[in-house]
């Protein structure tokens, strides 16, 4: 049965009621509806008070909080409250607590906590989500059901064990298909008997700091792959106790920001009936950051997400929080619009009393009172929904270039011993991002297995693991006259992380023309100097490939160290594509030259001709009508560009752009 979508522009956020007394519901309602806040995210952690001892529910309270929203006509995104164990589930079955990585059983406390193989958990949380349903599925006014809470965190308990001895016999069916895969010869690692297998934790082969390093990487590869897989079958769970009772309202879990390793979202997709993702750039991120979550975010499906969280002023757990400047939040929230998000939601609406996020920002704060500068900014922006929101709501990010991000990758990429300890998996796939949003080129964030030939352009750095297949699939994308730039730490590794024999980059050797003999580590403060054949001087660290041409040509040669004149970056023709191999972590202008020759060769245009420090972004509607944002993501004044300037008008004001954007400024233009 087809799902039914989002009603309308969401605007709204987490709402805690059950925190507050009753009497004061209604005043919280009225400040909402004055900022043009129309939905409400209630019930994500109150487990406790919906069920004070195994087996006695008590929905009285809830039930009070869903009619006063439903009688204000107030859109629900109603959680299923799993993510919180309440205390006597501990005390009566402690194995719903996970054990950590240095092996110790936790108690009662935080959140996040249960174990995905516990029984018990399983049976409890599958009993609350029933009754929950039942009870409120034939309420309209619920909108999206929101399952647990951002999922992560890995388990190391016994059970967890015993499910990935059974998980890795589904995998590899057979022992010595296990020792082949895991290379287990290295170090006596023979595994003779499946009950021989153990978790790898800092009592076994996984060592640093919460297993950062491993001595078998196949083997902690498929301990995360495990996990994730667990944990999605705890969603999956719930989302289908939900269907039995409301096969039509959306289902969804809110993902959290990167790094999470813990889970492979690309992996749960499927599984999201509407991807949904909670944002809280830190004060010190670089803007194209999250731009790129965003891009992600939405790539996952290939349409609209919702903006689950964000915090319209400050968050509690960052070392430093220091206010948003005027207007701030504005242009972040409509920044993550632009890249593809169909709510804006906060968290949370009324600010704690107490707890750890008392100080974390809200809509109504401690104060109580509305003539806050937060409070202005958060409804000016409630009112441009308002305005804009039917127009915006279901439109797409049309792209022809593609960043390649895959979660195999990032776990064994970030497993890599020797070489360098300073292989970091996110910040090089930012370095390639950001050469297209500076140049406000669109971009999705995709998949291994999503269809390359919907780009022009993939780019694909350190793809350190490929998968079996993938080498074929991009040699047939670039025979067919698609464009693919790869980099340093390519093609090293099949799927269980054993080299490919025959020199690096293994699968993509013949379509990138070069090999790959051996990788210098550039020390840390030191850089190798590079040289285009048209005499630009470039600058590398972090490592160089020594590379040996077969059918490539060099663009840039090295221009120091003992390899100085031997190719650095390359060019490969290949049937009716092209490939690019760029054999060291270059900094950002030598990156930026790199890439002015690969997008002008291609002649990829830019939303603006002229180069600007605006972000700007597109969205068109399902009958054509382009939206574009014009984003002024600093503090200082910007011109907007002259492509802007006529013909045009904003959606946000009803008259014509300004040919100066304030600090935070932004204009939605179309025809």
């Amino acid at each position: 049965m087809m799902k039914k979508e989002l009603p309308h522009f969401l605007y709204g956020g987490d709402y805690n009621p059950e925190q507050w007394p009753e009497e004061t519901w209604s005043d919280d309602i009225k400040v909402f509806k004055q900022a043009d806040i129309n939905s409400a995210t209630i019930n994500v952690f109150s487990w406790a008070l919906l069920e004070p001892a195994e087996g006695q529910f008590n929905f009285s309270k809830l039930d009070k909080i869903i009619k006063e929203l439903s009688n204000a006509n107030f859109d629900i995104v109603l959680a299923t409250s799993t993510a919180a164990m309440p205390a006597w589930m501990f005390k009566k079955y402690p194995d719903v607590a996970r054990v950590d990585y240095q092996g110790r059983r936790h108690v009662f406390g935080a959140r996040h906590n249960f174990c995905p193989s516990s029984k018990n958990y399983q049976r409890l949380a599958s009993d609350l989500v029933r009754r929950l349903v039942e009870r409120y599925a034939d309420n309209p006014h619920i909108v999206v059901w929101h399952v647990n809470n951002e999922y992560g965190g890995n388990c190391y308990c016994q059970e967890c064990q015993a499910e990935f001895r059974k998980w890795l016999k589904d995998r590899y069916h057979s022992l010595d298909n296990l020792n082949r895969a895991w290379n287990t010869n290295v170090w006596s690692h023979t595994i003779y008997n499946w009950d021989e297998i153990v978790v790898p934790n800092e009592l076994g082969d996984a060592w640093g700091p919460e297993g950062t390093e491993t001595i078998v990487a196949g083997l902690s590869i498929d301990y995360l792959r495990f996990q994730s897989t667990q944990m999605l079958k705890l969603f999956k769970m719930e989302k289908q106790i939900i269907e039995e009772y409301d096969p039509e309202t959306p289902v969804t879990t809110n993902f959290h920001s990167l790094p999470n390793k813990m889970i492979d979202y690309q992996q749960w997709a499927a599984a999201q009936d509407i991807i949904s993702y909670d944002s809280y750039p830190a004060y010190d991120m670089p803007k194209y950051h999250p731009a790129f979550l965003y891009d992600l975010m939405r790539s996952l499906k290939h349409q609209p997400f919702m903006l689950m969280e964000s915090t319209p002023s400050q968050v509690n757990w960052q070392p430093y929080s220091p206010l948003k400047r005027p207007g701030q939040m504005r242009a972040t929230e409509l920044q993550a619009v632009a890249h593809g998000a169909d709510t804006v939601q906060f968290f949370q609406l009324k600010q704690a009393v107490g707890g750890s996020e008392k100080f974390h920002g809200a809509v109504i704060p401690h104060s109580g009172r509305t003539d806050t500068r937060a409070y202005r900014e958060v409804e000016r922006l409630g009112h441009d929904l308002r305005k804009v929101g039917p127009v915006i709501k279901g439109s797409q990010n049309p792209a022809k270039v593609a960043i390649l991000f895959d979660w195999s990758n990032f776990w064994s990429f970030e497993y890599v011993d020797g070489i360098t300890q300073d292989f970091a998996y996110l910040p090089i796939i930012l370095d390639y991002y950001r050469q297209f949003y500076e140049r406000n080129i669109p971009t999705d964030v995709i998949a291994v297995g999503d269809d390359f030939s919907n780009y022009d352009l993939v780019v694909a750095p350190v793809l350190y693991m490929v998968k079996p297949g993938l080498g074929k699939k991009i040699t047939d994308y670039v025979a067919s006259g698609g464009n693919f730039v790869t980099s340093f730490m390519s093609g090293m590794v099949n799927s269980t992380d054993n080299v490919y024999l025959g020199g690096y980059p293994g699968p993509l050797k013949e379509v990138t023309g070069v090999w790959v003999e051996e990788s210098d580590a550039i020390l840390p403060e030191k850089d190798v100097k590079l040289q285009t054949n048209d005499g630009k001087h470039l600058t590398g660290t972090l490592i160089a490939d020594l590379i040996h041409l077969e059918h490539a040509e060099a663009i840039a040669k090295y221009d120091s160290e003992f390899y100085a004149g031997m190719p650095a970056v390359t060019e490969n023709h290949y049937h009716r594509g092209k490939t690019w191999y760029i054999g060291s972590r270059l900094d950002h202008a030598s990156l930026s030259t790199i890439f002015d020759q690969i997008i002008g060769s291609l002649k990829l245009k830019p939303l603006s001709a002229k180069k600007t420090a605006l972000e700007i972004t597109k969205r068109v509607t399902a009958d054509g009508q382009e939206l574009y944002f014009i984003l002024n993501m600093g503090n200082d004044q910007q011109p907007l560009p002259d492509d802007f300037k006529e013909g045009y008008h904003d959606l946000l004001t009803g008259q014509s752009p300004k040919n100066v954007l304030n600090p935070w400024d932004v204009e939605l233009l179309t025809h």
